[in-house]
């Protein structure tokens, strides 16, 4: 039942990622927190799921020519070194304040969508 479940949310997170350009870590980090891993094993499983379906939506985007390399790259280097920084502290941030820190981060980014749609 867990297999059938994962998947299952694999291919909700598939669609909310493709159609949002948010990488899914937004959705699996609190579900896999939910279902009782530790914060940096939810972060870092997170992290499998982001590159399965980055690389995924990635090609179907080329393939409407939705991609702007440079940015991109260029993105995505800066997000190489922060990626590296950002697993080193994680295992220092107590969880439940690594809880509250993601669900404010989330909830500014709801507020910022809800009232400033553009």
């Amino acid at each position: 039942m867990e297999t059938a479940g994962l998947l299952l949310f694999g291919i909700l997170v598939g669609c909310a990622s493709a159609f949002t350009g948010l990488g899914g870590g937004f959705l699996v980090v609190p579900f896999l927190i939910f279902l009782g891993r530790a914060h940096p094993q939810a972060v870092g499983t997170s992290f499998v799921t982001i590159l399965v379906l980055g690389c995924s939506a990635l090609f179907a985007h080329a393939r409407l020519a939705h991609v702007d390399w440079k940015v991109g790259l260029l993105l995505g280097v800066g997000g190489v070194v922060g990626a590296q920084l950002g697993a080193r502290v994680v295992e220092r941030v107590d969880p439940a304040a690594f809880s509250r820190i993601f669900a404010v981060v989330l909830l500014a980014l709801a507020v910022r969508m809800f009232f400033w749609p553009k």
